[in-house]
């Protein structure tokens, strides 16, 4: 058993291994205990691909790997790490590093709305650090070893206020903005990488509006996202990300944000490569310790 604080070294384990046949990808997809993660890593699992689970919860953790043994007939690995902890996404990058030499794809899939400010043991708020900080972090902790970055955006960005220089969303806390703004930095990063990491292709795409655990924390949305009749399916949801993920690289448009499986332009400021830029090095100031300690 697993206790849901344990570190993310005391990974959990299944009778599977780490060591995937050598001729099999290695997917990674975070925030993967339910919704959409759950369903790409089940699609993923069916495919045939060699499918770790990253997600905060152990129970939660330990319910989506029966999930995805039943679909694929194997058991997957998991590995519990909190986003708002970025000492657990380090240790978690070192983990994957130690597990696998090569990851084909890494799906940047966690994400959260938070109704009220908190900032975090790290000193950023939470949701920057969930949504933005912490898979920049990984994936550049992971870069070496990935070919293919699966970045789970939003049509919320249109609604973001992002600037660079002040991360944390002073001022009045709102949180569709402030979770606007972090969907906007997904955007802006899986075009950075596109653009810095030559060789990596790197994209980002908006999964609808989907009946999941989403702003679970807050009764009024999470009572939305559980019973508003026109919501799509987490397998609807998913469907973008696996073909993402799956698709032959000369089909993509390396940077890009795809909606249903087409590109798209992302609204205002979410298109811009000169604040892409000033992202990319606000966050490297801003995660420095972790990349480098």
């Amino acid at each position: 058993m697993v206790d849901e604080n344990d570190p993310v070294q005391d990974v959990t384990r299944t009778p599977a291994g780490d060591r995937p046949e050598p001729t099999r990808r290695v997917v990674v997809v975070t925030g993967a205990s339910s919704g959409i993660g759950l369903a790409a890593a089940e699609e993923l699992a069916r495919r045939g691909d060699h499918v770790v689970l990253v997600g905060r919860h152990a129970q939660r953790l330990r319910l989506a790997a029966d999930r995805v043994r039943l679909a694929s007939g194997a058991a997957p690995p998991v590995y519990r790490a909190d986003f708002a902890v970025l000492d657990e996404v380090r240790a978690l990058a070192e983990a994957l590093l130690a597990a696998y030499p090569r990851i084909d794809v890494l799906a940047n899939n966690a994400g959260a709305l938070f109704p009220r400010r908190v900032t975090t043991v790290d000193g950023f708020e939470l949701t920057i650090q969930a949504n933005h900080l912490a898979p920049f972090l990984l994936t550049n902790l992971l870069r070496d070893r990935i070919d293919r970055v699966v970045t789970t955006a939003s049509a919320a960005h249109r609604q973001g206020r992002l600037d660079p220089d002040r991360l944390d969303s002073p001022g009045r806390y709102v949180p569709l903005l402030v979770y606007g703004t972090s969907k906007q930095a997904n955007i802006l990063f899986a075009a950075e990488a596109a653009r810095r990491w030559p060789g990596l292709l790197s994209v980002s795409y908006h999964p609808g509006v989907v009946r999941t655990r989403f702003g679970a924390e807050n009764p009024v949305v999470a009572a939305y996202y559980r019973f508003a009749p026109w919501l799509r399916s987490p397998a609807k949801g998913a469907d973008t990300l696996v073909w993402l993920a799956t698709v032959d690289a000369a089909g993509v448009v390396n940077g890009g944000y795809y909606v249903d499986r087409r590109p798209r332009r992302p609204g205002g400021r979410a298109a811009d490569p000169a604040l892409a830029a000033r992202l990319w090095e606000a966050s490297e100031r801003a995660v420095r310790p972790w990349l480098t300690g």
